[in-house]
């Protein structure tokens, strides 16, 4: 008998857990009859009454139903890890709780799963959101497929099936600042999308901040790709270059009198744009020096405070 584990991440969605768990439910009759269902709910540090309406799910559903408190909030992304550390089953699947990726797709997902497909993904083709965000979304997910995970689909994802080997690598790298489902996708297996609409959320507010979502964007790029330290080396070359040329203009000038050098302004423009370079350069290898080392320390990336 097949087991399929649900991994739902859940921070301040009391109003929608009701909700979701209705949908849960009523979603198992278009699987197979024998298919059993793992649903583990992490409450990421919620400070609503999230947990009470896990619980409630928990009471109805005692055979089902997996709770993992985190002590606090660790992020989205390190809840779906305490998730993946916590599921049994043969395939996974990765959901929110709001439900704007539709639960109703997994079926169709799991069908590919038993024909021998272990990674098939839902990107969105289209999102029911303002115009600001889906540029926004465009251009990060365009980036990240040209600059560091070419072999991602286009439009981004959320919602995943992947099965137990992908799950278990995952755990054991147990990589720190980095996108778990994005993680998947590294490991190269070949996978299988269906595409839909993403819909625009219903009840309640999105916690995901414009904070969180600039440290996403880094994360992404300094788990996947070099690229920006690549930059910095090409741009350091033309820098370079563009100053040795300059130079050679400057002493030919002074030799043939061909301008006059007064130069104090030039020299504070050239002096500027360096200096910009710089901090920039440096900052973007101190995001890669700080992960190292926080990878070093070999701090967990979440804390379960209680497993119900």
């Amino acid at each position: 008998m097949p087991r399929l584990s649900i991994i739902i991440p859940c921070y301040f969605n009391e109003r929608n857990i009701p909700l979701t768990k209705a949908e849960l439910i009523r979603n198992e009759k278009l699987f197979p009859a024998d298919v059993s269902f793992e649903y583990i709910m992490v409450d990421d540090g919620s400070k609503d009454d999230t947990l009470a309406e896990l619980l409630k799910f928990k009471d109805q559903y005692p055979e089902k139903v997996k709770i993992i408190k985190l002590s606090g909030n660790f992020g989205s992304y390190n809840a779906i890890l305490a998730g993946m550390n916590y599921a049994t089953g043969d395939c996974n699947v990765i959901l929110t709780a709001d439900l704007q990726d539709p639960p109703d797709l997994i079926p169709k997902m799991y069908s590919f799963w038993i024909t021998g497909v272990k990674f098939v993904i839902a990107n969105r083709q289209d999102r029911e959101e303002s115009l600001f965000q889906k540029i926004l979304s465009n251009i990060y997910h365009y980036l990240i497929r040209k600059l560091a995970l070419k072999n991602v689909p286009r439009g981004g994802f959320d919602l995943v099936l992947f099965d137990k080997q992908l799950r278990d690598e995952v755990v054991r790298i147990n990589e720190k600042n980095t996108n778990q489902i994005y993680l998947l996708s590294w490991l190269k297996y070949d996978y299988i999308n269906i595409t839909y609409v993403r819909k625009k959320r219903e009840i309640g507010e999105s916690r995901w901040t414009f904070q969180k979502k600039v440290k996403l964007f880094i994360d992404s790029f300094v788990s996947f790709s070099f690229f920006p330290i690549r930059l910095i080396s090409a741009a350091g070359l033309i820098l370079g270059l563009i100053s040795f040329l300059y130079g050679l203009f400057v002493i030919y000038a002074k030799i043939s009198g061909l301008v006059p050098l007064k130069g104090w302004t030039a020299i504070m423009v050239v002096l500027l744009f360096v200096s910009s370079f710089q901090m920039i350069a440096l900052g973007i290898i101190g995001e890669y020096v700080w992960r190292a080392m926080d990878a070093t320390r070999n701090r967990p990336n979440f804390i379960v405070e209680q497993v119900y």
